[in-house]
């Protein structure tokens, strides 16, 4: 059994807590050393089913004796769940996973400065996340290891140094299975229009992301490399990305993801005015 914080509460029950909460049940945390507070009843049920834990639907002195306050909460309402929580866990180490929200605001709300600010994807829903990690001046070795310990129980991650950076995260993986997704949409819609049934066109497709991200894992090539050995020129793969090159298909990738890293910016400013 691997040792994590004593207690843990989360405020906020949702997809990416229960991602959390599943991963610590799974490496030997009990249900009793959780306490959530979750005011939606659909979703307070599904975390007594699922996992055999009763939410609070608000805030309350049972908070007190958390170690680590996870923050689940969406970035509109940071501020105004803070409110109630913030006089039981002044002592607590706080990790958000709340987009956007820059860690001056979370320091203020939470009257700590004892945060980690984490960015992960939905990928952490079946073990397989990414998450970018960025800590307070005042989060010790100690804290950063139990947050490496928490979240590695949903993926990978890794930590930044600068916390603007966790703008690009965002833009990158934060957002990025949508894109993957869209481009299985794309891919299935294609393989529909020259003949094939849209169950084996989205095997093909999801089959060929899947396949072609573990091969790029396990190579030391660069992406590049990768992309011009299956390129022959003249071939069927060099016609499809000479069409792709001359619809700009690149550049509007990359304009379109720091559009994504321009809205996580104005996610902070938007919603830390508080």
């Amino acid at each position: 059994m691997t040792t994590f914080a004593h207690h843990m509460a989360f405020i906020g029950g949702g997809n990416m807590a229960s991602a959390i909460i599943g991963g610590l049940i799974r490496q030997g945390m009990k249900p009793d050393q959780f306490t959530v507070v979750e005011p939606f009843a659909d979703t307070a049920a599904k975390l007594l089913n699922d996992f055999g834990i009763t939410a609070l639907p608000a805030a309350g002195p049972a908070l007190a004796q958390a170690d680590l306050v996870v923050w689940a909460v969406k970035p509109q309402i940071f501020s105004e769940a803070a409110a109630p929580v913030m006089p039981h866990t002044r002592a607590a180490l706080h990790l958000s996973v709340a987009a956007g929200i820059r860690t001056d605001s979370i320091c203020r709300w939470v009257a700590s400065d004892r945060v980690v600010r984490c960015m992960p994807n939905t990928p952490a829903l079946v073990g397989q996340g990414i998450t970018g990690l960025f800590a307070c001046h005042s989060v010790t070795v100690a804290d950063k290891a139990l947050v490496e310990q928490v979240i590695g129980t949903t993926g990978q991650f890794i930590w930044v140094h600068k916390e603007s950076q966790l703008d690009a995260v965002t833009a990158l993986s934060g957002s990025g299975p949508a894109y993957v997704f869209y481009f299985l949409e794309a891919m299935t819609e294609a393989g529909v229009g020259m003949g094939l049934s849209a169950d084996q066109a989205y095997q093909l497709a999801m089959a060929t992301f899947s396949g072609a991200s573990s091969l790029a894992a396990a190579s030391t090539e660069s992406p590049e490399v990768l992309r011009q050995r299956v390129t022959s020129k003249g071939g069927t793969t060099y016609a499809a990305l000479t069409a792709m090159e001359a619809a700009g298909i690149k550049p509007a990738f990359v304009k379109a993801m720091q559009a994504a890293e321009q809205r996580a910016r104005e996610l902070g400013d938007e919603f830390g005015k508080a």
